[in-house]
């Protein structure tokens, strides 16, 4: 009898240990800051009628990526291009769905974001299309200048064949 209740012990403690290691594999682990930057990484948009992606000015640019899948890529910065300018210059994007982020990257949320975009307080562009194979990068930008950045399936990808 003791034997039994031993062996269900080491089961229960061996489960509560992989699911407290499986959740900060998963939110913790693998996240890494991104440095932003000449020369590193930068945020740009992509302009009417061209696929070459240009640098926009981005500034308190914060970011975070994952090298352990291509859908980990988050940022929030602040620009001074107003939405009327960056919709006369670059492409928009159809379907943005932001990405929920870990909760500790406290600048950046999926659900706000994508209310704004619903409700047109935020314009969603596309960034780079292709920056990991059948994945783009989109940036939204509000009307006060706070924009914000993910990487997302394409839409082609994304339905299906």
């Amino acid at each position: 009898m003791n034997v039994g209740k031993i062996a269900a012990g080491g089961l229960l403690v061996t489960g509560l240990v992989a699911g407290v290691l499986m959740y900060w594999l998963q939110v913790y682990a693998f996240y890494e800051p991104v440095a932003f930057g000449p020369g590193e990484t930068e945020i740009r948009l992509t302009p009417l009628g061209s696929e070459q992606p240009e640098v926009i000015v981005a500034e308190n640019v914060e970011g975070i990526d994952a090298e352990s899948s291509p859908l980990r890529f988050r940022a929030c910065f602040t620009t001074p291009l107003s939405q009327s300018m960056l919709t006369e210059t670059y492409r928009i994007y159809d379907k943005p769905v932001p990405l929920n982020g870990p909760g500790w990257f406290s600048c950046y949320k999926a659900d706000e974001i994508g209310h704004a975009l619903e409700t047109g307080e935020a314009l969603a562009f596309l960034s780079e299309t292709g920056i990991h194979p059948g994945v783009d990068r989109v940036v939204a930008v509000f009307a006060d200048g706070r924009a914000y950045a993910w990487h997302q399936l394409q839409p082609e990808t994304a339905e299906g064949p």
